[in-house]
């Protein structure tokens, strides 16, 4: 069986153990989950303690929904994590009406891009450019950030994107395109600047 398929089955066989009220599933769940979903939140709330709150407050919600719902509208037990996250950070800032105060290059909460080709000798020529991603990517509209946050520093599929955001893959894909194009227009012209 594929990798892919055997996470799928595990996360299906979860879940159904979830639904039925198995509160060592719902630690695996959230031992496995919790640095990123926090690093989610992190991202949107842009300070630790709020973070933190938010994280707890997110997987407690969660447990309620699975407890209460019939899951029809995930695919995934990740997505739902995720999607219940994304509600829980809207509802925060409609609720605080704070607004977004994040720095990527915070020392207590590092930023890592999952990328499993790269090797040291790319890795160490890619440094400089990986900085200005860095001091981009906040500027981009939230719509960008998100979906690059999403895809790259926390590691979901299309498919998953897809239902946390409620919107269709092939929209996740477009978006996800035109993110990628913004940002790198970003970073050209700031290369640009530095050559002058």
């Amino acid at each position: 069986m594929a990798p892919n398929l055997i996470k799928k089955f595990k996360d299906k066989q979860l879940l159904q153990q979830l639904k039925s009220g198995d509160k060592e599933a719902f630690i695996k769940v959230y031992d496995d989950y919790v640095e990123d979903v926090y690093r989610f939140v992190y991202f949107k709330v842009g300070r630790e303690e709020e973070a933190r709150d938010l994280t707890s407050m997110i997987f407690l919600k969660a447990w309620n929904y699975i407890q209460s719902n019939s899951l029809s509208d995930s695919r995934t037990l990740r997505a739902l994590v995720y999607k219940v996250a994304r509600t829980s950070i809207i509802d925060y800032y409609r609720e605080s009406g704070n607004k977004l105060e994040v720095s990527l290059d915070d020392e207590n909460n590092p930023i890592d891009v999952v990328d499993d080709n790269q090797d040291l000798a790319a890795n160490m020529d890619q440094e400089s450019d990986m900085e200005l991603i860095r001091k981009q990517l906040p500027l981009l509209k939230e719509e960008y950030r998100e979906v690059i946050i999403l895809r790259f520093v926390n590691d979901l599929s299309l498919e998953e994107i897809a239902a946390v955001t409620g919107k269709s893959k092939g929209n996740i894909r477009v978006i996800l395109h035109r993110a990628l194009a913004a940002l790198k227009e970003m970073v050209e012209g700031e290369m640009e600047k530095g050559k002058r």
